[in-house]
């Protein structure tokens, strides 16, 4: 059997998946979010508890919402401060006595994708994770690439271009990274509510926008537009830099219907000569991807 366990903020899910990475099972529980020897603990019961299950020593993968330092080992995480700073990746070794893999969740969730997934045709494939923010990772020959810090994929926190800035006259906005004008704070879930607010002075959720979008409602239509050129920039400049087979999205936004009809036309409309873009996936696994993604890298250990 193979693990995957999808660190959260709020909650920790643990899957078990068969040898053909079918999920057999899964759990969640509260994150200890403050005490890292109960974080250890909380974790290391869940796979005890699949291991009576089974009756076997299943491979182990976690996806975190965060970075490891590829020379200390150490994680940089900000919603989770239990595991902040910590080796969790081997210190959790040494609680479960067997080796432990451990991935960005948005590689994880490419990294599913790729192998058995809406992209499993394709060798050289980017994520593009649009909820709460926006985030991602690359696959290049169907293996994940970290880049030389372990930051290959944080497109989000490129900033926006001061012609699209212009153009829609748009606040540069702050952003939680700490930079200024990040493509975060305008395509994410938040940030199409942000871009209406912006042009109409109302606040709507972006589930709202949407829905008032598909009724032709033309404040809605204005802000779902100016989203889908941006997100086509932002998607292009991916392209200029590691020109993948394809794209597939995640995240809440990526149950928006209408734009994988869009995102390829806006996405062309910022390249240039006659380059077409690459084709715009939606995902086969959802929510469950970043945690079958963490699996398959653990049993890759074995």
């Amino acid at each position: 059997m193979h693990y995957g366990l999808d660190i959260g903020g709020t909650k920790i899910e643990i899957a078990a998946f068969d040898a053909e990475f079918q999920r057999q099972d899964s759990l969640r529980v509260p994150t200890p979010k403050t005490d890292y020897k109960e974080f250890l603990e909380t974790v290391g019961e869940l796979i005890t508890r699949f291991d009576q299950q089974y009756g076997v020593s299943g491979t182990v993968g976690l996806g975190i919402p965060g970075v490891e330092n590829q020379s200390t080992g150490q994680l940089t995480i900000s919603n989770v401060p239990a595991i902040h700073g910590q080796r969790l990746r081997d210190d959790l070794a040494r609680v479960i006595r067997r080796p432990v893999a451990l991935e960005n969740d948005a590689r994880c969730f490419v990294f599913s994708e790729v192998w058995g997934g809406s992209a499993d045709r394709f060798n050289n494939v980017f994520g593009v994770i649009l909820g709460t923010g926006a985030g991602g990772g690359l696959c290049l020959q169907r293996k994940i690439y970290q880049g030389v810090s372990n930051l290959a994929g944080e497109w989000g926190h490129t900033a926006l271009p001061a012609s699209l800035q212009q153009k829609y006259q748009l606040p540069v906005v702050d952003c939680g990274c700490g930079l200024s004008g990040c493509y975060e704070r305008y395509i994410s879930g938040p940030g199409i509510a942000s871009l209406h607010r912006h042009f109409t002075g109302k606040t709507l959720s972006t589930p709202d926008i949407i829905e008032n979008m598909r009724a032709g409602e033309p404040e809605a239509v204005k802000t779902f537009d100016c989203f889908i050129d941006i997100a086509g920039a932002a998607m292009a400049s991916l392209v200029l830099t590691v020109n993948p087979e394809a794209f597939v999205m995640g995240g809440g936004v990526s149950n928006i219907s209408e734009i994988y009809d869009r995102l390829p036309v806006a996405i062309g409309n910022h390249l240039f000569g006659n380059n077409q873009a690459p084709a715009v996936l939606a995902p086969m696994f959802g929510d469950s991807g970043g945690v079958r993604g963490a699996a398959i890298l653990g049993s890759q250990l074995s």
